[in-house]
């Protein structure tokens, strides 16, 4: 009876989705497809948006002389990345279904599956969004407008690739957003802090997903997809070492714009060892390696956070 309502046909996983996944292990055959549509098996993509989140939260609260980031606005921030997360990576893929199709990494979605209608993905892309408005809403009206002005981006991430060697830059304005939503939502304005936040979240971004990009890059080039691995080349790594180290730069600047004290550098300081571990051990023709590398960018977001959240407390103390 499931499948004749929901009309969904269950062909498998994606073949670059964690293995042995919740998502395929528990769910029901007819809601598996809309899963794999919002990247449930695949929480890396929620991460990485919701950090710049956390981060500004927390130099928010630094700032502000609070002992922690306001624990509603972590809620709200945490439930916001996983559904406008989901809404994206629906959107993304009912952009390029046809080249999903051609590209041997993303030919198993669900749209090139045939594991679910366009229509179907339209509507479940409607009902993630629409949990992403309610949880807008719970902020202050600057934030609310922030917000919604995130969507232009959004919007047009998905065509970047066809025109431009930087979609990861697009990338990075989308996915670094949550820096300015931190401090907005506690302040109900902008200061320079969020700006250098979000402006060394955009260089960060945009270094992970050239690694990530590496994976596809013989396709891309068949199907005539840009990137930024494509345009980097051989030269990735001299490439990382100049985006990775002005993320890093900009960081610590808006730590001293927050009047942060020594934690919430030090943070800064082992996040820059991790990123600068990537850089050493990368081989840009193993595209396994290159996933792994690309998802251990969660452990960084952790360890600066961890710096961005003890320094409040000291601070306090």
């Amino acid at each position: 009876m499931s499948l004749k309502i929901f009309g969904t046909r269950d062909t498998g996983p994606v073949s670059d989705a964690v293995k042995r996944h919740w998502v395929d292990t528990k769910l029901p055959a007819w809601a598996r497809p809309y899963a794999r549509l919002a990247r449930w098996e695949r929480p890396i993509g929620w991460q990485l948006l919701l950090w710049p989140c956390l981060w500004s939260s927390a130099l928010a609260a630094v700032a502000a002389g609070n002992a922690y980031p306001n624990p509603w606005h972590i809620l709200l921030f945490l439930i916001g990345a996983v559904a406008m997360r989901g809404a994206g990576c629906t959107y993304n893929d009912l952009v390029d279904e046809k080249i999903d199709a051609q590209v041997e990494r993303t030919r198993s979605r669900p749209i090139p599956a045939g594991q679910v209608t366009r229509a179907q993905a339209k509507l479940f892309m409607a009902l993630q969004a629409l949990v992403g408005g309610l949880v807008l809403i719970q902020f202050n009206l600057f934030t609310i407008v922030l917000g919604l002005a995130s969507l232009l981006v959004v919007a047009i991430y998905p065509f970047m690739k066809r025109f431009t060697n930087w979609p990861q830059l697009f990338l990075g304005f989308a996915f670094s957003w949550g820096a300015l939503m931190g401090w907005a939502a506690l302040f109900g304005k902008l200061d320079t802090a969020p700006f250098l936040l979000y402006a060394g979240g955009i260089l960060w971004t945009i270094g992970y997903d050239t690694i990530y990009a590496h994976q596809d890059k013989e396709d891309d080039a068949l199907v005539g997809v840009r990137s930024t691995a494509r345009l980097f080349g051989s030269w990735t790594k001299a490439a990382l070492v100049v985006l990775y180290s002005g993320a890093t730069v900009l960081f610590a600047l808006a730590a001293a714009f927050a009047d942060a004290g020594p934690f919430a550098f030090a943070g800064i300081a082992l996040g820059a060892l991790h990123l600068f571990w990537q850089i050493v051990v990368l081989d840009i023709d193993d595209g396994d390696q290159c996933l792994k590398l690309f998802r251990s960018n969660d452990r960084y977001g952790w360890i600066v956070f961890a710096g961005f959240c003890l320094e409040a407390l000291v601070s306090r103390l």
